[in-house]
């Protein structure tokens, strides 16, 4: 039997990291807590993945590590599916120890995956293992 899907929007996910408002937060909390019980599944796109990584970075002035781990401990939730999720889920992780950007920890990841270097005037990607970084001249 098939269970009904939804895709979540950003607010789901920030409603229920931040625990604000409380009544949006406990509302987020019984639907994600559905998903872990089978009875719905949760459609997770990276680019509301990224855009709950900014919005808990730059207004909720949550440390980067911070928000990489409550991501990371969010996506292996039993009932959310993610696009590219092991890509996505290296990426949390190189936040994690490193601190970079989502976005910079995404393309590195996908940089070591497909063996090809990085163009970019960064010098972040400098400090990645594993990553080349290609300086247009």
């Amino acid at each position: 039997m098939s269970v009904p899907r939804y895709h979540v929007d950003s607010n789901i996910l920030l409603r229920f990291l931040t625990g604000e408002p409380p009544a949006m937060f406990a509302a987020a909390a019984a639907f994600i807590e559905s998903a872990e019980r089978g009875e719905v599944a949760l459609e997770l796109s990276p680019l509301v993945l990224a855009e709950t990584a900014f919005t808990l970075e730059s207004f909720y002035k949550k440390p980067r590590k911070e928000v990489a781990k409550a991501l990371h401990t969010f996506v292996l939730r039993s009932g959310v599916r993610l696009a590219e999720r092991e890509l996505l889920l290296n990426a949390l992780e190189r936040v994690q120890k490193t601190g970079i950007h989502l976005v910079d920890a995404y393309l590195a990841a996908s940089a070591t995956e497909s063996k090809l270097p990085v163009a970019s005037f960064d010098r972040d990607f400098d400090k990645i293992h594993n990553v080349q970084r290609f300086e247009p001249k």
